[in-house]
């Protein structure tokens, strides 16, 4: 089993994500905790009062909402009332056990798993500190339900490590389902729990699912308004029907937002940088011949390569996406070395032609993944939460001390 979880920055965001899911009937509802009413009783807006009532007892919090998943291996058919048991299980181990949370059950991934939706606030007002929470109360919990119910440990099955750390979400097909709706989806996954810090790093996510995030041209009325489009891509990269404001989305994913996530990002993604590091270096140790190679490689540690090239074809920069820990870095952000030019001073290799003219995210089929040592394997295992606006929120900036010399 692996746990993931999420503090989303809306209640109502989060709501609706999985009751719209239950709509579509990919998804059901399987249980409840700590309301008034069952779940059986309730509509969409009994849920959210239930929620906001308990919230309002806490007006200074500016995190309240917890949303998390617990994966299981493809292998693991598990019914609704041990889904059920093992949920009420999880909150009870890491401190949620009296709090109102809902529990659904998605059916539109490769493998079975569950998402609670939860809040911080107590009955008594006060908020349930989540700092860590993913790292110490929701790994020891992992180990000991995995152990009571029998289930496929975390490390245990490559199919679950992988599987499981995907996104949610599967590539939007323009007529295939309302535009609109499909990208809000999107970007409600993404926006609140990846680590990137400009709208390059962001487009090198939302590619992965046929959105991008545009400006428009630099003299045009939309880029001077600082206003942002979002549009849905085709299968070669080229942007298909009508662009939908930013302003209109339900999550608000306007570019002022964004620049205030881009700050946030900031603190936890410099944590992450290490680890990127030291995948690239794994791979560097098979000893490729070529950008292609390395691409190969890169995709067995969980990292998916975005190559930018210029009208002529000409490759001059590389992004790693860590889809593992959620995290976008520029080549030339990790290191110098990192770069196109420096990659391939290290392959010893002449400069390479373009691999994809659309410069989309390069999709290598995985073969046996390449074994990591045991801290690092320890370290990728752990279940990795979104608490960057917190953090960020809570530091205190240092008052400069004035010379009085």
């Amino acid at each position: 089993m692996v746990a993931r979880i999420t503090i989303p920055g809306r209640l109502l965001d989060a709501l609706n994500y999985n009751e719209k899911k239950v709509q579509r009937g990919v998804a059901e509802l399987i249980g409840d905790a700590n309301f008034l009413l069952p779940s059986s009783k309730m509509n969409f807006y009994h849920k959210l009062e239930g929620f906001e009532q308990r919230n309002s007892l806490n007006e200074r919090a500016t995190t309240k909402t917890l949303h998390v998943s617990l994966n299981f291996d493809p292998s693991e058919n598990l019914n609704n009332e041990t889904l059920k048991s093992i949920a009420d299980d999880y909150m009870l181990r890491i401190g949620f056990g009296e709090q109102p949370y809902l529990i659904y059950k998605h059916k539109d991934a490769g493998h079975p798993h569950i998402h609670i939706l939860s809040i911080t606030i107590r009955a008594d007002g006060t908020r349930i500190n989540t700092h860590n929470i993913g790292r110490n109360q929701s790994e020891t919990a992992r180990k000991a339900i995995e152990a009571k119910y029998k289930l496929v440990q975390a490390g245990g099955r490559k199919n679950l490590q992988q599987q499981s750390l995907a996104i949610d979400i599967e590539k939007l097909q323009y007529g295939k389902s309302e535009t609109r709706r499909s990208i809000a989806n999107v970007l409600l996954q993404v926006i609140p729990s990846w680590n990137y810090v400009s709208l390059p790093e962001l487009n090198a996510v939302l590619k992965q699912y046929n959105v991008v995030a545009d400006r428009g041209k630099e003299d045009g009325f939309i880029y001077s308004k600082k206003g942002l489009q979002y549009k849905v891509l085709d299968k070669d990269g080229n942007p298909i029907g009508v662009p939908i404001k930013a302003s209109s989305l339900p999550v608000k994913p306007t570019l002022n937002h964004l620049q205030e996530r881009f700050e946030k990002n900031k603190l936890s993604k410099e944590k992450l940088k290490a680890l990127v590091k030291y995948k690239v270096d794994e791979a560097l140790l098979t000893k490729p011949h070529s950008l292609q190679e390395l691409i190969a490689q890169l995709s067995k540690h969980n990292i998916k390569t975005v190559l930018r090239q210029n009208a002529d074809g000409r490759i001059y920069g590389i992004t790693f996406v860590d889809t593992q820990h959620r995290a976008v870095f520029n080549g030339s952000d990790v290191g110098k070395e990192y770069s196109v030019n420096g990659l391939l001073k290290q392959m010893n290799t002449a400069p390479q032609k373009p691999l994809d003219k659309n410069n989309n995210i390069q999709q290598i089929a995985s073969t046996k993944q390449h074994d990591l040592s045991v801290s690092i394997f320890d370290t990728l295992l752990n279940p990795v939460e979104d608490h960057s606006l917190t953090p960020y929120l809570l530091k205190k900036k240092r008052r400069k001390k004035k010379d009085h010399s």
